[in-house]
Protein backbone atom coordinates (compact mmCIF):
# COMPACT_ATOMS: atom_id res chain seq x y z
CA UNK A 1 0.00 0.00 0.00
CA UNK A 2 1.14 3.54 -0.81
CA UNK A 3 0.71 5.16 2.61
CA UNK A 4 1.16 8.70 1.37
CA UNK A 5 -1.51 8.26 -1.31
CA UNK A 6 -3.93 6.51 1.05
CA UNK A 7 -3.56 9.10 3.82
CA UNK A 8 -3.88 11.94 1.30
CA UNK A 9 -7.28 10.66 0.23
CA UNK A 10 -8.28 9.94 3.84
CA UNK A 11 -7.55 13.55 4.82
CA UNK A 12 -9.40 14.83 1.77
CA UNK A 13 -12.37 12.87 3.08
CA UNK A 14 -11.97 14.33 6.57
CA UNK A 15 -12.20 17.82 5.06
CA UNK A 16 -15.57 17.00 3.55
CA UNK A 17 -16.73 15.48 6.85
CA UNK A 18 -15.57 18.66 8.64
CA UNK A 19 -13.16 17.02 11.02
CA UNK A 20 -12.15 19.56 13.67
CA UNK A 21 -8.63 19.84 12.23
CA UNK A 22 -9.97 20.82 8.81
CA UNK A 23 -12.30 23.68 9.77
CA UNK A 24 -10.78 27.08 8.87
CA UNK A 25 -10.50 29.97 11.28
CA UNK A 26 -13.00 32.80 11.09
CA UNK A 27 -12.55 36.32 9.76
CA UNK A 28 -12.84 37.47 13.37
CA UNK A 29 -9.87 35.28 14.28
CA UNK A 30 -7.87 36.83 11.45
CA UNK A 31 -8.72 40.36 12.54
CA UNK A 32 -7.59 39.61 16.09
CA UNK A 33 -4.33 38.15 14.77
CA UNK A 34 -3.73 41.34 12.79
CA UNK A 35 -3.93 43.18 16.11
CA UNK A 36 -1.39 40.78 17.59
CA UNK A 37 -4.02 38.82 19.52
CA UNK A 38 -3.76 35.17 18.54
CA UNK A 39 -3.55 31.68 20.00
CA UNK A 40 -2.76 28.52 18.06
CA UNK A 41 -1.94 24.94 19.02
CA UNK A 42 0.63 22.29 18.20
CA UNK A 43 -1.26 19.76 20.31
CA UNK A 44 -5.01 19.36 20.91
CA UNK A 45 -5.74 22.04 23.50
CA UNK A 46 -2.79 23.91 25.03
CA UNK A 47 -1.86 27.16 23.28
CA UNK A 48 1.74 27.54 22.18
CA UNK A 49 3.54 30.10 24.40
CA UNK A 50 3.76 33.39 22.56
CA UNK A 51 7.48 33.72 23.27
CA UNK A 52 8.09 30.60 21.17
CA UNK A 53 7.23 32.58 18.02
CA UNK A 54 9.59 35.50 18.49
CA UNK A 55 9.06 38.45 16.16
CA UNK A 56 6.90 37.23 13.29
CA UNK A 57 7.05 40.45 11.28
CA UNK A 58 8.56 39.51 7.93
CA UNK A 59 9.65 36.08 9.19
CA UNK A 60 9.69 33.24 6.66
CA UNK A 61 7.57 30.49 8.21
CA UNK A 62 6.91 26.99 6.93
CA UNK A 63 3.71 25.40 8.24
CA UNK A 64 4.76 21.78 7.80
CA UNK A 65 1.96 19.20 7.35
CA UNK A 66 -0.24 21.98 8.69
CA UNK A 67 -2.99 22.50 6.12
CA UNK A 68 -6.58 23.14 7.04
CA UNK A 69 -6.87 26.90 7.16
CA UNK A 70 -6.03 27.14 10.84
CA UNK A 71 -2.44 27.94 11.85
CA UNK A 72 -1.07 29.29 8.56
CA UNK A 73 -3.62 32.08 8.11
CA UNK A 74 -3.28 33.18 11.73
CA UNK A 75 0.50 33.46 11.44
CA UNK A 76 0.15 35.28 8.11
CA UNK A 77 -2.22 37.79 9.69
CA UNK A 78 0.32 38.23 12.50
CA UNK A 79 2.87 39.42 9.96
CA UNK A 80 4.78 36.34 8.78
CA UNK A 81 5.51 35.23 5.22
CA UNK A 82 3.73 31.87 5.17
CA UNK A 83 4.21 28.72 3.14
CA UNK A 84 1.82 25.88 3.99
CA UNK A 85 3.07 22.42 3.00
CA UNK A 86 0.67 19.49 3.24
CA UNK A 87 -0.10 16.09 1.72
CA UNK A 88 -3.81 16.83 1.25
CA UNK A 89 -4.88 19.15 -1.59
CA UNK A 90 -8.25 19.68 0.07
CA UNK A 91 -6.56 20.79 3.29
CA UNK A 92 -4.44 23.25 1.30
CA UNK A 93 -7.61 24.52 -0.38
CA UNK A 94 -8.84 25.58 3.06
CA UNK A 95 -5.77 27.80 3.49
CA UNK A 96 -6.26 29.33 0.05
CA UNK A 97 -9.92 29.99 0.83
CA UNK A 98 -9.04 31.90 4.00
CA UNK A 99 -6.29 33.82 2.19
CA UNK A 100 -8.68 34.92 -0.56
CA UNK A 101 -11.49 35.68 1.89
CA UNK A 102 -9.36 37.80 4.22
CA UNK A 103 -6.75 39.29 1.88
CA UNK A 104 -3.74 37.27 3.02
CA UNK A 105 -0.64 36.19 1.10
CA UNK A 106 -0.13 32.44 1.62
CA UNK A 107 1.82 30.04 -0.59
CA UNK A 108 0.61 26.43 -0.61
CA UNK A 109 2.64 23.39 -1.65
CA UNK A 110 1.45 19.79 -1.82
CA UNK A 111 3.95 17.10 -0.88
CA UNK A 112 5.34 14.52 1.51
CA UNK A 113 6.58 15.98 4.82
CA UNK A 114 9.62 13.69 4.56
CA UNK A 115 10.82 15.38 1.35
CA UNK A 116 11.14 19.16 1.27
CA UNK A 117 13.38 19.10 -1.79
CA UNK A 118 11.39 21.93 -3.38
CA UNK A 119 12.90 24.30 -0.77
CA UNK A 120 16.51 25.44 -0.66
CA UNK A 121 18.70 25.06 2.40
CA UNK A 122 18.17 27.72 5.10
CA UNK A 123 14.92 28.99 3.55
CA UNK A 124 12.93 29.53 6.75
CA UNK A 125 13.22 31.27 10.09
CA UNK A 126 10.56 29.06 11.70
CA UNK A 127 8.99 25.66 10.96
CA UNK A 128 5.61 25.07 12.61
CA UNK A 129 4.78 21.35 12.67
CA UNK A 130 1.62 20.36 14.61
CA UNK A 131 0.73 16.73 15.45
CA UNK A 132 1.00 15.12 12.03
CA UNK A 133 4.08 12.90 11.87
CA UNK A 134 1.91 10.14 13.28
CA UNK A 135 0.73 9.72 9.67
CA UNK A 136 4.12 8.62 8.32
CA UNK A 137 5.95 5.41 9.26
CA UNK A 138 9.43 6.95 9.45
CA UNK A 139 10.07 10.35 11.02
CA UNK A 140 13.83 10.88 10.93
CA UNK A 141 13.51 12.27 7.39
CA UNK A 142 10.96 14.79 8.73
CA UNK A 143 13.44 16.10 11.32
CA UNK A 144 16.33 16.04 8.85
CA UNK A 145 14.43 18.05 6.27
CA UNK A 146 13.08 20.53 8.83
CA UNK A 147 16.62 21.15 10.04
CA UNK A 148 17.94 21.53 6.50
CA UNK A 149 15.44 24.20 5.47
CA UNK A 150 15.92 26.19 8.69
CA UNK A 151 18.48 28.97 8.77
CA UNK A 152 21.15 28.71 11.49
CA UNK A 153 19.46 29.75 14.72
CA UNK A 154 16.02 29.10 13.23
CA UNK A 155 13.52 27.10 15.22
CA UNK A 156 11.20 24.12 14.82
CA UNK A 157 7.99 24.06 16.85
CA UNK A 158 6.66 20.51 16.81
CA UNK A 159 3.75 18.66 18.36
CA UNK A 160 3.49 14.88 18.53
CA UNK A 161 1.81 11.99 20.32
CA UNK A 162 3.15 10.48 23.50
CA UNK A 163 3.73 6.85 22.45
CA UNK A 164 1.56 5.75 25.39
CA UNK A 165 -1.42 6.48 23.13
CA UNK A 166 -0.56 3.47 21.00
CA UNK A 167 0.13 0.94 23.74
CA UNK A 168 -3.51 0.27 24.56
CA UNK A 169 -6.25 -1.54 22.67
CA UNK A 170 -8.03 1.21 20.75
CA UNK A 171 -11.60 -0.04 21.01
CA UNK A 172 -11.22 -0.71 24.73
CA UNK A 173 -9.70 2.74 25.22
CA UNK A 174 -12.76 4.36 23.63
CA UNK A 175 -14.86 2.58 26.28
CA UNK A 176 -12.64 3.90 29.05
CA UNK A 177 -10.67 0.67 29.56
CA UNK A 178 -6.88 0.79 29.38
CA UNK A 179 -5.89 -2.66 28.16
CA UNK A 180 -2.24 -3.00 27.17
CA UNK A 181 -1.94 -4.59 23.73
CA UNK A 182 0.82 -3.11 21.57
CA UNK A 183 4.55 -2.47 21.59
CA UNK A 184 6.21 0.73 20.44
CA UNK A 185 6.90 1.54 17.65
CA UNK A 186 3.34 0.86 16.51
CA UNK A 187 1.83 0.62 13.03
CA UNK A 188 -1.80 0.38 11.91
CA UNK A 189 -0.48 -1.72 9.03
CA UNK A 190 1.21 -4.47 11.03
CA UNK A 191 -0.18 -4.33 14.58
CA UNK A 192 -3.88 -4.71 13.81
CA UNK A 193 -6.00 -7.54 12.49
CA UNK A 194 -7.23 -7.71 8.90
CA UNK A 195 -10.70 -6.84 10.14
CA UNK A 196 -9.46 -3.80 12.06
CA UNK A 197 -7.50 -2.49 9.09
CA UNK A 198 -10.51 -2.95 6.83
CA UNK A 199 -12.67 -1.05 9.30
CA UNK A 200 -10.25 1.88 9.17
CA UNK A 201 -10.43 1.82 5.37
CA UNK A 202 -14.23 1.56 5.37
CA UNK A 203 -14.48 4.52 7.74
CA UNK A 204 -12.02 6.58 5.71
CA UNK A 205 -9.60 6.97 8.61
CA UNK A 206 -5.91 7.73 8.01
CA UNK A 207 -3.40 5.05 8.97
CA UNK A 208 -1.38 6.01 12.05
CA UNK A 209 2.04 5.13 13.42
CA UNK A 210 3.19 5.37 17.04
CA UNK A 211 6.81 6.54 17.26
CA UNK A 212 9.13 6.13 20.21
CA UNK A 213 10.34 9.08 22.27
CA UNK A 214 13.83 8.25 21.06
CA UNK A 215 12.66 8.85 17.50
CA UNK A 216 10.56 11.89 18.39
CA UNK A 217 12.99 13.73 20.67
CA UNK A 218 16.30 12.02 19.99
CA UNK A 219 15.62 12.25 16.27
CA UNK A 220 15.54 16.03 16.49
CA UNK A 221 18.91 16.04 18.23
CA UNK A 222 20.29 13.69 15.59
CA UNK A 223 19.18 16.18 12.94
CA UNK A 224 21.17 18.95 14.62
CA UNK A 225 18.36 20.56 16.58
CA UNK A 226 18.69 21.50 20.25
CA UNK A 227 15.58 21.30 22.44
CA UNK A 228 15.06 24.68 24.11
CA UNK A 229 11.39 24.37 25.10
CA UNK A 230 9.01 21.57 26.07
CA UNK A 231 5.44 21.14 27.32
CA UNK A 232 2.81 18.41 27.58
CA UNK A 233 -0.89 18.41 26.79
CA UNK A 234 -3.93 16.16 27.10
CA UNK A 235 -7.30 15.86 25.42
CA UNK A 236 -9.85 15.35 28.18
CA UNK A 237 -12.86 16.30 26.06
CA UNK A 238 -12.16 13.59 23.47
CA UNK A 239 -13.62 10.16 24.26
CA UNK A 240 -10.70 8.30 22.69
CA UNK A 241 -8.13 10.04 24.88
CA UNK A 242 -10.00 10.92 28.06
CA UNK A 243 -9.14 7.70 29.90
CA UNK A 244 -5.40 8.21 29.41
CA UNK A 245 -5.67 11.88 30.33
CA UNK A 246 -6.75 10.86 33.82
CA UNK A 247 -3.24 9.56 34.41
CA UNK A 248 -0.77 11.46 32.25
CA UNK A 249 -0.56 13.92 29.33
CA UNK A 250 -0.78 12.15 25.99
CA UNK A 251 0.71 14.83 23.74
CA UNK A 252 4.07 16.63 23.68
CA UNK A 253 5.33 19.86 22.12
CA UNK A 254 8.95 20.85 21.63
CA UNK A 255 10.73 24.01 20.64
CA UNK A 256 14.09 23.22 19.06
CA UNK A 257 16.79 25.42 17.55
CA UNK A 258 19.15 24.70 14.66
CA UNK A 259 22.66 24.75 16.07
Amino acid sequence: MDIREYNREAWNGLVHRQNRWTVPVSTEDIERARRGEFSIVLTPTRPVPREWFGDLTGANVLCLASGGGQQGPILAAAGANITVFDNSPDQLAQDRMVAERDGLEIATVEGDMRDLGCFADASFDLVFHPCSNTFVPDIQPVWNEAARVLRPGGELLAGFCNPILFVFDYEEMKRGNLKVRHRIPYSDLTDTSDEERQQLIDEGEPFCFGHSLEDQVGGQAQAGLAIVGFFEDDWKDDAEHASISEYLPSFIATRSRKV
